[in-house]
């Protein structure tokens, strides 16, 4: 499946998508919670139509058997990606939603954020508007340079977790979990 490369107005299906998704996980009597973090779970900002879910794990030492049980279901273990404290995954081939699928623990930085960055932007309509004009200005590049397009909300991704009281990237490992790919 290939990633949606577009910036496209807030969809009301996008928590249906979520419900589908973590419905469909397998992760048998693992102790987890599913959560819709990324832009898809903010009503009214504009997005890309990729879900992103973090499994949340209470503790650092259920992460492998969190990895193992969904290499099993067909995600493949991409490490890190670049962002300590969350484990990344590439979809299996028969997926009917996009999505980002992470594991992360819970409370760890990398959760944090994308909890922080989800909430502030559900209750702040104007730092919501500044995000949506961000991505939309940038979303040319997602069909040549998505790195580039990532890199250029790095800012003001980190500024929103900021103002939401998250911390600075430099006290914990790791940049920003929010929206890394």
């Amino acid at each position: 499946m290939i990633a949606p490369a577009e910036v496209v107005s807030y969809d009301p299906q996008w928590p249906l998508w979520f419900a589908e998704i973590s419905a469909g996980l397998e992760l048998g009597d693992l102790p987890h919670t599913i959560e819709h973090v990324g832009s898809t779970a903010v009503p009214g900002l504009a997005a890309k139509p990729i879900i992103d879910l973090d499994i949340v794990v209470p503790s650092a030492d259920l992460v492998p058997k969190a990895i193992e049980l969904l290499v099993a279901a067909g995600y493949r273990h991409e490490g890190d990606a670049g962002i300590p404290g969350r484990e990344a995954f590439a979809l299996p081939p028969d997926v009917a939603h996009y999505h980002h699928l992470y594991v992360v623990v819970e409370g760890n930085k990398a959760h944090r954020d994308h909890v922080l960055l989800r909430d502030h932007l559900r209750t702040n309509p104007v730092d919501r508007e500044r995000y949506a004009a961000r991505k939309r200005e940038l979303a040319h590049l997602l069909t040549t340079d998505r790195t580039a397009y990532v890199d250029g909300k790095g800012a003001l991704v980190e500024e929103l977790i900021a103002r939401a009281g998250g911390s600075p990237t430099g006290d914990d490992p790791g940049r920003s979990g929010a929206e890394a790919r």
